[in-house]
């Protein structure tokens, strides 16, 4: 019997002041059995960068034909691809192939060694943006994740801060490749 994705649901408040964006989302959000709460709370950390309107988490792991976190303009073409961890390079090419913008969060120790085998194939991909969180971030944002959360996220020029309760989280996203780079 295949076992069934965990069910978080979250209230995430966020204060972009660097796009001008605040808003409240309440997201439900499907753990995939195989996912880590680590890897889940990077997904969410994914949309409160790039929250808007028609942001929406895609099927990531459990279908290899969908992100992580997708945007779609109105006649359904892709604006937003974002993907989680470290994918290989046909489904990031493929990705850039489909989307005007991919945007790819590495996180975890061998993120450093993922991305040295990763650079040289991806050189042609201009749309492609690579960020990584330090194992020390990611981890210490694995630990606000619970059933049903109560999250804050602040973004004021370039640092993030994600808080649940007492506990906060500041983010510094390292920039492995830019756009056109």
């Amino acid at each position: 019997m295949a076992l069934k994705s965990i069910i978080y649901k979250a209230d995430l408040n966020i204060s972009d002041m660097d796009r001008g964006y605040y808003a409240d989302h309440n997201l439900t959000i499907a753990r995939h059995p195989s996912e880590t709460d680590e890897r889940m709370m990077i997904r969410v950390l994914a949309f409160a960068i790039h929250a808007s309107e028609r942001l929406e988490f895609g099927k990531g792991i459990s279908d290899t034909e969908e992100p992580d976190l997708w945007e779609k303009d109105y006649t359904d073409a892709i604006q937003l691809w974002c993907e989680v961890g470290q994918p290989d390079d046909r489904r990031l090419l493929k990705a850039c192939g489909r989307s005007e913008q991919v945007i790819v969060y590495s996180f975890a120790s061998a993120s450093d060694i993922w991305w040295k085998a990763m650079n040289s194939r991806l050189d042609r991909a201009k749309n492609l943006r690579v960020m990584n969180v330090p194992s020390t971030q990611s981890q210490a944002l694995e630990k606000l994740a619970q059933r049903t959360m109560q999250l804050q996220c602040t973004i004021q020029d370039g640092q993030i801060w994600m808080s649940a309760g007492d506990a906060s989280v500041q983010i510094d996203l390292e920039m492995l490749k830019d756009y056109a780079s």
